[in-house]
């Protein structure tokens, strides 16, 4: 579809299709030529299409591909069916697609399409997100629930508790080749979550950790909570309370990657 300007006017729910699912396409596809061309190792960040998934088709184990990718969890949590709810709150780059790209996404994740999937967090203030299409910046605070989006979409059956620490933990020590992290086992650093899958937790204003002071999930009841978080073997958050003598610890890679 040919566009032609933009104005301020517009409507957010058209932002999926000014940043369409072939643009997309198309650029993926370029970069997979140059990676091709040169024989580059390359790794796809915040792959929204299902089209774009489905040129990534290596089945080798993770660690041995050459070309890899991930998902990100506003494109697997939303669709352009919630614009109309959400508006700006849900702006992304890349823009939020169809449910197609949503459960196609999912798929892509479960067959091998895709990698990992990927947090996202770009703590605008409010007021950085009011406006009209052309003001209101892309991007949004969700660091803080993405673990507990993802066990809702595994309440709903659509990934595995297994897949998740996969998709999260596993292949991101494989694909950045971070030794000593990503899986429990001894001699590993201890970077942990103990979640509670049937304690609920509705997301409010009051139990935001942002600074930003606000969050597109606002009014939404998770069914599990995250009781207590470690990093390098050390309990940082423990039952909605922050240890702030705790630091993290600078990341180490295999020279061959």
């Amino acid at each position: 579809m040919r566009w032609g300007t933009v104005g301020d006017k517009d409507p957010c729910r058209l932002h999926a299709r000014i940043r369409s699912q072939e643009a997309c396409a198309a650029a993926t596809e370029r970069v997979l030529a140059a990676a091709g061309k040169y024989a580059n190792r390359l790794h796809l960040l915040h792959i929204s299409t299902l089209a774009e998934a489905l040129l990534l088709d290596d089945k080798r184990p993770v660690r041995n591909k050459r070309v890899t990718a991930e998902a990100c969890l506003p494109h697997l949590y939303f669709s352009d069916q919630d614009y109309q709810r959400l508006g700006n709150s849900i702006k992304w780059n890349p823009a939020i697609k169809t449910s197609g790209d949503k459960q196609g996404l999912l798929y892509a994740l479960l067959t091998g399409h895709l990698d990992i999937i990927a947090t996202d967090h770009a703590p605008h203030l409010p007021a950085e997100k009011k406006g009209g299409y052309l003001e209101a910046k892309s991007g949004g605070p969700l660091v803080q629930h993405a673990l507990q989006m993802l066990m809702e979409l595994c309440r709903q059956g659509q990934i595995s508790l297994t897949q998740i620490v996969e998709k999260t933990s596993h292949h991101v020590a494989e694909v950045y080749r971070i030794p000593d992290r990503g899986y429990i086992r001894e001699g590993y650093y201890a970077d942990l979550v103990l979640v509670d899958p049937g304690l609920p937790a509705t997301v409010t204003k009051d139990t935001l950790y942002y600074k930003c002071g606000w969050s597109p999930l606002e009014g939404q009841t998770f069914q599990s909570s995250v009781i207590h978080t470690w990093v390098n073997g050390r309990l940082v958050f423990n039952k909605e309370k922050f240890d702030q003598n705790v630091r993290g610890m600078r990341l180490h890679f295999e020279k061959v990657r």
